[in-house]
């Protein structure tokens, strides 16, 4: 299998070193269409040759076409392959907010998957969801999520309207928790621990927290009253939580990224 994957950025990077060193599939089967071709041989293998600046007729024997670049790049990508490119190819969009349909239109082709992948890709600890187009069968949708599988764990879902909303939970989700640890990382130093202990306190209590939440079958809402004892601590602050409404603001903001994901999409 043969696999070209256009846009060599944070994403294309993933997917290359992901396929490599899951030995999913060989460095001499993955090409790379970029915008230049000053690329040394890359240290996953990839021969410099495979690397290439300019769209040609070689992109047709490719089995899989995958899309990395920004959606705001789409239209110009569209215009110089869409004549190269074949209705028996796979295309494997990564893309946010540019649909199927859109794809089908610019790209002229019917086998089509759009996915939203996140930044823990990078790590082999990623979250994506993918949906596709008719066409694309059975057997090919296994195909796929074995690939997207080397960066993590999958969800294919059949309405393409949850794409956008997975842009807006799992796409953009590590920048909130981000945000909320620099929070308590802020909080912790103000109340007297330095910044390399406030990190350590903070980023520990996440990890163990993932972890134990994942280690029982017990929901959220039963862990935060295993951790609030009444009368303690952790209700004052879950209070404080209540009274400015962060959860609406949580869920307010979210659907926010979700809008700005449809608008991309338009």
């Amino acid at each position: 299998m043969k696999v070209l994957i256009i846009g060599y950025g944070n994403m294309g990077k993933t997917y290359a070193n992901s396929f490599i060193s899951s030995r999913f599939i060989k460095p001499e089967d993955i090409f790379v269409l970029v915008r230049n071709d000053h690329h040394a041989i890359s240290d996953n293998g990839i021969p410099k040759s495979n690397f290439s600046a300019k769209a040609g007729n070689e992109i047709s024997d490719f089995d899989i076409v995958i899309l990395a670049v920004k959606p705001q790049d789409f239209n110009i990508l569209a215009h110089a392959v869409k004549s190269f490119l074949t209705n028996t190819q796979i295309i494997f969009s990564v893309m946010a907010g540019i649909t199927l349909a859109t794809i089908e239109k610019q790209l002229s082709c019917s086998k089509i998957v759009r996915s939203m992948p996140n930044i823990p890709t990078q790590i082999g600890m990623g979250m994506t969801v993918f949906t596709a187009s008719s066409n694309v069968d059975r057997k090919e949708l296994f195909i796929i999520q074995n690939l997207i599988n080397t960066t993590g764990k999958s969800v294919y879902v059949e309405n393409e309207k949850l794409i956008d909303a997975a842009t807006a939970i799992s796409g953009s989700g590590p920048a909130y928790v981000f945000y909320f640890m620099q929070s308590m990382i802020q909080a912790a130093v103000d109340l007297g621990f330095n910044e390399s202990e406030a990190e350590l306190l903070v980023n520990q209590t996440f990890m163990g927290s993932v972890a134990i939440q994942n280690s029982y079958s017990l929901s959220n809402q039963e862990w935060i009253a295993k951790v609030a004892s009444k009368g303690g601590t952790t209700e004052s602050a879950l209070r404080v939580f209540e009274k400015e409404a962060l959860e609406k603001t949580i869920v307010d903001a979210v659907k926010a990224a979700n809008d700005r994901a449809l608008e991309l999409g338009t």
